[in-house]
């Protein structure tokens, strides 16, 4: 995996209504600003995701703000109504301006 690359698992199908599980992982070193390099002493750069927009059917459903305390590779979880049959996608902005996107399909029929 290459920094920023987000993996999303979904149910392949769904029945149309029904709660599902999200899950997703995003390959990022989440720097805190707090660490010194060990071979310099000097402090690596804070380098975060720090806001993730997501959006179900091309409309704003949630975004969470993150912090200094998230751990590296960031994992979310959450749940959506499959209401439709819908692009699901992750926006994820990072401190050093990089936006990474992830675009996957809820299949509800």
């Amino acid at each position: 995996m290459k920094i920023g690359e987000i993996l999303v698992r979904v149910p392949h199908k769904v029945k149309k209504g029904r709660i599902i599980k999200i899950l997703s992982l995003t390959k990022h070193p989440m720097d805190t600003g707090l660490v010194k390099n060990p071979k310099t002493g000097k402090k690596i750069p804070k380098w975060i995701i720090y806001k993730v927009d997501i959006f179900y059917d091309k409309r704003l459903i949630t975004t969470c703000h993150y912090g200094i305390g998230i751990s590296a590779n960031p994992f979310l979880s959450f749940y959506i109504k499959a209401d439709k049959k819908a692009p699901l996608e992750f926006v994820m902005y990072d401190t050093k301006g990089n936006i990474y996107k992830k675009t996957v399909m809820i299949n509800a029929v």
